[in-house]
């Protein structure tokens, strides 16, 4: 049975329903803007991943709780890197994976600003071989083997399904089917590679289902990587440093760091728990001209608290636009079912609760957990493979980042983080 909501109509007028843990009748406990978070009980957080560490669970974390434009819970935990005893600081720098995405997204949407791009321009305007693009569509052979017949597109694919994953381009390296064979046999990750070869090498392939119709996570940021090379005549970092990471002083993001008298800053995973599990073994030491779209950006947490306070702010930051209010309103309202008919697939990784913005996974409901789990409608989201988390509410005035390398525990740790900071709200 679905829990009973509570809602709460905040000053501000944005309806919101926040909450912690359950109260005795299995309701979500609401709390007002200007509810406080306890520092006593914020502390649970630290004796989480103090003992997660002595425990040789992880190798080292970082933890960042902001609200009204301040730290109100800021701590490091273990080592940098366990094999060479650096200890964890603020300066470390660590893969984001798909935490790339969000940052794609709005490059991308700053074009759009800029009326360099539209949602509705198809994808072959801007890389013309997609004007050529098929959908796989397995079938058997009279020998009973599965075949794949390719067929036509019922509509082009538009720079909007590339933002909301309903593009048909999946990844290779989870799931089954003759497609998804297609991309992991593609060598996308080839040495040497750059975004116009991956490009090019995804319009040959087939979708996995027609645009428009299934939340297909796969390759899509990193054909709207190409795209933003395209329109801006730079390449994705260089268009990035210009417009995002310099204005926003994230000096340290990057995707690649070839000095090595900073490679100790790099983070990494206990020797134990280093599979990632994305089919990508880029070295973040070695300089690669490849700057994918959605992932392998690199950053301290310093540098993404500044991209989560801007868009907390709803797209502004120190008296500095980056995105139109409405274009940030349109990035994160949700743009799948039910709100069009683009269905969720049967890997949805936004989960329970969530729809998906253009970037983001946005809080919809309280879904269908008892209780539910906590935050607040509204709330955006993403978080990568090698367990970086984070999430904004703006209901709260607060943003969340977890900075940590151990891809086969995040799934335990990103929800345990979660429930701490709703909990330390005093009652």
């Amino acid at each position: 049975m679905r829990s009973r909501r509570i809602w709460s109509l905040l000053p501000a007028g944005m309806i919101a329903l926040t909450a912690s843990a359950a109260g005795a009748d299995g309701a979500m406990r609401v709390y007002p803007p200007d509810a406080v978070l306890s520092p006593q009980r914020l502390e649970r957080i630290t004796d989480y991943f103090n003992a997660d560490v002595a425990n040789g669970k992880i190798s080292g974390a970082i933890v960042l709780v902001q609200r009204h434009g301040k730290p109100v819970y800021f701590k490091s935990f273990g080592k940098i890197d366990v094999t060479t005893g650096e200890p964890m600081t603020p300066e470390a720098i660590f893969r984001i994976f798909s935490m790339t995405k969000p940052v794609t997204s709005v490059a991308a949407m700053m074009l759009v600003d800029d009326g360099k791009l539209k949602l509705d321009d198809p994808v072959s305007k801007y890389i013309p071989s997609f004007a050529d693009t098929k959908v796989g569509v397995e079938t058997k052979a009279e020998n009973g083997d599965p075949v794949l017949k390719l067929v036509p597109l019922d509509r082009p694919v538009t720079i909007e399904d590339l933002l909301r994953q309903s593009a048909g381009i999946p990844y290779g390296f989870y799931g089954k089917s003759l497609v998804r064979s297609a991309y992991t046999n593609a060598n996308l990750y080839a040495e040497g590679t750059d975004n116009a070869a991956v490009a090019e090498k995804i319009a040959r392939l087939p979708l996995a289902e027609q645009p428009g119709t299934l939340w297909d996570y796969g390759h899509s940021m990193d054909v709207l990587a190409r795209v933003i090379e395209v329109v801006s005549g730079k390449s994705l970092y260089a268009f990035e440093k210009e417009r995002l990471f310099g204005p926003l002083g994230m000096k340290d993001t990057s995707y690649s760091i070839a000095d090595p008298s900073q490679h100790h800053r790099i983070a990494e995973p206990l020797p134990s728990d280093n599979n990632f599990r994305t089919g990508n073994s880029r070295n973040p030491r070695v300089f690669s001209k490849w700057e994918p779209g959605t992932s392998g950006l690199l950053m301290t947490i310093g540098d993404f608290s500044r991209f989560a306070q801007m868009l907390l702010n709803g797209g502004e930051l120190d008296g500095r636009r980056y995105l139109k209010p409405e274009t940030f309103a349109t990035m994160t309202t949700n743009h799948i079912a039910p709100a069009t008919g683009v269905k969720r697939g049967s890997f949805y990784f936004p989960g329970d609760g969530f729809g998906y913005g253009l970037g983001f996974g946005v809080r919809t409901e309280a879904g269908n957990a008892t209780p539910p789990p906590p935050g607040s409608l509204g709330e955006i989201k993403w978080d990568g493979a090698g367990g970086t988390y984070f999430w904004i509410d703006r209901a709260q005035d607060m943003f969340v980042i977890l900075m940590i390398q151990s891809p086969s525990e995040r799934g335990r740790i990103q929800p345990a983080l979660k429930a701490m900071v709703y909990d330390a709200f005093e009652r």
